[in-house]
This record gives C-alpha cells, structure tokens and sequence, in this order.
C-alpha cells in the first residue's frame, strides 16, 4: 500500500541568539526530528545578499539567477559542500529550475534552495541556525513572513565564561565586553518577541538540561510539529570540532559554572552592565546590582580596542 505524502510546510524556523548559548545543541536535537531539516553550519548570507538584491537586477531573467547563485555559493561553498546534506549545489541547475519555477526574489530563491534540500532528507520543513540574525530578525520577517523564530537563552554569565575561552575566534576579549554583547543580543530578541509573539519562542538552555521532555514539547508545539523522542535522544557529531558536547547525551551538569569559574570582579562586571536582563529572564542576581565607574569601563574599552587591533594585525599578516 502506498505510503501518504507527507505535507510540506513552508514556515522556515530560525535558530538565534547569543554566542555560546547552546544553539548548536538545538541544532542537533532539532534537526534529529523526521520532520525538520537544518544543515550543520551558520549560513550567514541571508541578510548580506538581501540588503544587496539590487545587485542582481531582474531575478526574472536566468542569467541574473545564476550569477546570484554563483556569489552565493563561492561566498559560503563550505556550508553547502559539507553541510547541507541532501543537496548538490549545481549553480547552473538550479538557476534553471528556479527560473522555470518563476521564482524571482531573494528570499524565495533561499527557501526553494533549502526546501530542496529538506526534501531530499526526506524531511518537510526547512531551518537555520544562524546566531547573529537575532540582531536582523525584523528582516528576515520581512523576507519571510511566516518565519518561526527560536530564541534560546543562556545564563549570561556562563556564556561570557565559554566566550572567553574562545575569545580569538568571537573576538570577545574581556568579562565587560561580553556582558555588552549577551545583553545587546537577548533584549534583541525579546524585543521582537514582544512585536511579533506569534512568531517567536523563547526557550532557555537550562531548561533543556533541566527538563528536557517537558521543554521539547512545548517547542514542538510551536513549530506544529509531533513531538519526537529522538529530539532528546538527537543523532550526535561525528567529530569533536568546537563543541565536543555533541558527542554526548544532554549533560545536566552543563551549567552554573559562572560560580566556581568567574572571579567576583568579573562576575560584578557582567552584572552591572546586563543584571536587568539576566533577572528579567529568571537568572539569579546580586542584590543591589553592582555598579562599574568610569576608570573601569575606559580601561576594558581600551583593552577590547588593543585585542581587536592586535587581532587584525595577526590576521592580515
């Protein structure tokens, strides 16, 4: 008996928010749903090519599209080369099947793109993670207007604690300079939640540790999607790369470390600049909330100035 077809939705869900809060995590745990498909990388183009669309001229010509594929692909060929894992990016054929779609924006190239590939997993919705567009989510509703947005928030303090590990690679240099960003992010993303929250779930990584099922679920119910036990039990990486973590069940234990890792001074530091958001979603705070002078901030200022500088330097040798 043939099997029915399966439905596919059209609602892109988008992974965002802070550097080191656990995206990647969902990531693996969400992509290990039969129904959703999300290539294991950040994409990164969608809003650098969107505020260029008129680059491209008239999408409605073939040769137009292809020349867009081919920025697209030579920009980020990592991504689709090793990440996305039903698709062959073929610029020529799929310039040719987009323009005999009739697909002519930006937007609805990107989407026919990975739903292709989604199909090809045998999945019927498409995703990204990509962190940073929690700062240019207005946009991408703008260019989908049925986007579902998934914030996920981590306590600050542990993200500043694994930012500073990696500080060469996110360029954050000091506990100051952290704070500014993780709180620059997540009121980022609540802000749009508040204008849009049809759109919009937020989810702590916590909780994810905490009660696993009990969070899933309600993430699953968001998406409109069949809850799975094989998002808690989620296919793990290959290889260790950046986030050995996902090698491994979901590890309780991964979090609070702020308390035993992070100084008093760098711990007051993060909580003066970011306290009023780290209280607003749930996270303990000192009580009164610290205060940072002026000489403090002008010499973290300074240092992030000199880390940046000598970054650069290294880089463009």
């Amino acid at each position: 008996m043939p099997q029915p077809t399966r439905v596919i939705d059209n609602r892109p869900i988008f992974i965002v928010g802070a550097a080191r809060s656990g995206t990647t995590l969902l990531q693996y745990m969400l992509r290990s749903h039969p129904d959703v498909s999300l290539p294991t990388a950040e994409s990164h183009f969608f809003i650098p090519f969107y505020d260029r669309q008129d680059d491209f001229g008239d999408l409605t010509q073939l040769e137009n599209i292809q020349k867009l594929l081919d920025e697209i692909y030579h920009s980020h060929h990592y991504f689709f080369d090793e990440n996305m894992h039903g698709l062959n990016f073929d610029a020529i054929q799929l310039a040719t099947e987009i323009h005999h779609a009739n697909i002519t924006t930006i937007p609805d190239i990107i989407s026919f793109i990975f739903q292709k590939n989604a199909t090809a997993e045998g999945k019927t919705r498409w995703g990204d993670k990509t962190p940073y567009y929690v700062l240019h989510l207005d946009a991408l509703l703008e260019m989908f207007p049925n986007a579902q947005i998934v914030h996920l928030i981590r306590d600050g303090r542990d993200c500043a604690f694994s930012m500073l590990e990696r500080k060469w690679d996110l360029w954050i240099f000091n506990y100051y300079h952290a704070a500014y960003t993780w709180n620059k992010y997540v009121r980022a993303g609540k802000a749009f939640g508040k204008k849009h929250p049809d759109h919009y779930f937020e989810i702590r990584y916590e909780d994810i540790l905490d009660q696993p099922e009990t969070s899933i679920k309600n993430l699953c119910e968001f998406l409109d999607i069949d809850f799975n036990q094989s998002v808690i039990n989620f296919g793990k990486s290959d290889g260790s790369g950046k986030t050995p973590l996902l090698q491994k069940p979901l590890q309780k234990s991964n979090q609070g470390k702020w308390k035993s890792n992070l100084s008093k001074r760098q711990r007051s530091t993060f909580e003066a600049l970011a306290s009023e958001t780290l209280a607003g979603c749930g996270y303990e705070v000192s009580t009164p909330p610290p205060k940072i002078n002026m000489a403090t901030r002008f010499i973290n200022e300074v240092h992030i100035k000199l880390c940046q500088f000598y970054n650069r330097f290294i880089n463009n040798k």
